[in-house]
């Protein structure tokens, strides 16, 4: 693309709720100026504690703290959440290790705005219940022999929007849970993150059917 045809600057919030391995993956992308016509304007965590915010203040990036237990139930607090998009003029929100519950007014409020990684290749081992370790600690018991990393929109189903990018990591003999989970996060899910927001931010991605074709 040349500077006349390149799209306007997205701005993008990342929500967090721990270490943020995965917001640092995007910082150092953007960086080395890999996130396209994106830049990460806000940070959001559901937790006070959580080192992602530091990460985030250390890259000079703006960050907001939104608990889930200030807020009676999870419509409040996803009412709460929107608001907060609206402020922030979200063009993408990124959930990158965000383990609270939105509600399905989200989703319908940026369609196709929201992306996330999971740590497997959909349809394996995702939906409720799957998160953090519990994949990994599935993967193992089922003696797959390869796993790895999805992107994907989200939706009102959990972990069930379409797909932008995967990769696969091998299963090694003697594989922990621990292990497996550090393979995937620095041989897949920390290179396929930033390039689905380079993507969406160079307006890349259609979905139809939902179906999400990447233009050249």
């Amino acid at each position: 693309m040349t500077p006349d045809t390149l799209p306007p600057r997205k701005n993008i919030i990342v929500l967090v709720s721990g270490g943020g391995t995965n917001l640092q993956a995007l910082i150092d992308a953007q960086e080395r100026g890999e996130l396209g016509c994106g830049r990460i304007t806000c940070v959001i965590s559901s937790r006070p504690d959580a080192f992602a915010l530091v990460r985030a203040k250390n890259a000079g990036i703006p960050t907001r703290v939104l608990r889930r237990k200030d807020f009676p139930d999870t419509e409040q607090y996803s009412t709460a959440m929107l608001e907060a998009f609206y402020e922030e003029y979200a063009d993408l929100i990124v959930q990158a290790g965000f383990m609270t519950i939105l509600d399905e007014k989200v989703c319908r409020a940026y369609p196709n705005k929201i992306i996330n990684v999971h740590p497997a290749l959909i349809p394996s081992f995702c939906g409720k219940g799957f998160y953090g370790l519990h994949v990994h600690e599935a993967a193992l018991k089922k003696g797959v022999k390869v796993t790895g990393a999805t992107v994907h929109f989200v939706t009102e189903v959990c972990d069930g929007g379409p797909i932008i990018l995967q990769k696969a990591v091998n299963v090694e003999q003697g594989d922990t849970p621990e292990t497996l989970q550090k393979r995937v996060m620095e041989q897949a899910e920390w290179h396929i993150l930033p390039e689905a927001v380079r993507l969406f931010c160079e307006d890349k991605l259609t979905v139809k059917d939902d179906i999400v074709t990447i233009a050249e």
